[in-house]
């Protein structure tokens, strides 16, 4: 395997765990990037641009990163109340008047953000049309009857995610979720990361396709717990319900599809982009630039959901609109936050180590929270640390 890219002096176990991911695990095109202390020490990419094409990935290929988005959107609301211009204890109706619908008058901001607003699915499954539109999406999980009282439990919001947080965005600012990313987030720190890509960078973006993990794995082959398949298997079930929020299923690799800001989903970066994202969430980068104050940081490490997860029927830990480390989606350290992306992609910062990482891949496994490759990856750089 060629992998191109370069690697810090004691970083060396996070090159050989990513090799080993190409001969052992079914990796197809994928990279790996970290920075420690605002410093880039690993940026590693190997593979072909294409899951089942020939074309070698290149230094600045992008790939959509399904919920790993989920983390990097969180970041606007997170900055919206840093700035005093979202207030995360207000109902969501205050900024938003037709959210009252449904028994969901008393849904606060932050009850949306950690995946408590009870609107995980709805009734009737929307088109990719629908989803992408811009309206639909808002107008249904508006009007959608809460599944719980808001706030009292917590499940994931997998697709609906989407349309809540763009429409609180919108509302509190007048402003579309993606614009402010890249206005104020990716441009100034240099980020090749959009929720909505521009026809400009399409050709940049490699092709995805579902794989199956190879025999060479053995036991590594996730094997998730009876009840956690039942939920999957069952069309009626919530957890089904909520993957089916867009339904059918969208193609990812339609541009269309990737032209849509879709904060849950359809997010397109580079490994490098996530990485030092989240460097910029808990500190300085290299050239100075930053996201969040102090406070900013440790509200986003703050634990605001745990235990049962209605829809992932395990139980999780979420922040305001970040996961957190568990034995659901193993993260560095009980301090980090980031998201995962169901199939294999992974980003996340742990401010005590001061590690800023992202991993994107274009071979989607069946994995949804804990790649068997981007686990690999994590336990490498806790190694080296």
């Amino acid at each position: 395997m060629d992998i191109q890219g370069v690697v810090a002096e004691g970083f060396e176990p996070v090159r050989d765990a990513f090799v080993r991911n190409f001969q052992v695990l079914g990796d197809r095109g994928a990279a790996v990037s970290v920075y420690r202390d605002g410093r880039k020490v690993v940026d590693l990419w190997g593979g072909t641009k294409d899951a089942n094409g020939t074309e070698p990935w290149a230094e600045d290929t992008a790939q959509i990163v399904r919920s790993a988005t989920k983390g990097v959107a969180a970041a606007v609301p997170l900055l919206l109340q840093q700035r005093g211009l979202l207030d995360l204890d207000a109902p969501v109706s205050s900024y938003w008047p037709e959210f009252k619908a449904g028994g969901k008058e008393r849904t606060r901001v932050r009850d949306l953000l950690a995946h408590r607003a009870g609107v995980p699915a709805l009734d009737r499954g929307l088109t990719v049309a629908e989803a992408a539109d811009g309206v639909s999406g808002a107008r249904a999980v508006a009007a959608q009857r809460a599944f719980w009282e808001p706030g009292t439990e917590h499940g994931y919001h997998a697709q609906t995610f989407s349309w809540l947080l763009s429409e609180l965005v919108l509302r509190a600012t007048g402003r579309s979720l993606g614009g402010i990313l890249a206005e104020e987030i990716a441009e100034p720190l240099g980020l090749d990361f959009w929720i909505g890509l521009p026809e400009s960078e399409e050709h940049r973006v490699g092709r995805v396709a579902p794989v199956d993990p190879p025999e060479s794995a053995g036991t590594l082959r996730t094997r998730p717990k009876r009840n956690v398949s039942a939920a999957y298997a069952d069309p009626d079930s919530l957890t089904r319900r909520a993957f089916a929020a867009i339904d059918p299923l969208p193609d990812e690799n339609d541009p269309a599809y990737r032209a849509a800001e879709l904060p849950a989903s359809a997010g397109i970066g580079t490994a490098r982009a996530l990485a030092r994202f989240y460097a910029a969430t808990i500190g300085v980068v290299e050239d100075g630039a930053r996201i969040f104050t102090p406070a900013t940081t440790a509200l986003a490490g703050k634990e605001f959901s745990s235990g049962p997860d209605r829809v992932l029927v395990v139980n999780t830990r979420f922040g305001p609109g970040y996961m957190l480390h568990g034995p659901a989606s193993p993260l560095l350290s009980p301090a980090s936050f980031g998201h995962p992306g169901r199939g294999g992609s992974l980003a996340f910062a742990d401010p005590e180590a001061g590690i800023g990482f992202g991993y994107v891949t274009n071979a989607h496994a069946k994995s949804v929270t804990a790649d068997p490759r981007a686990q690999a990856l994590v336990r490498a750089v806790r190694s080296a640390l």
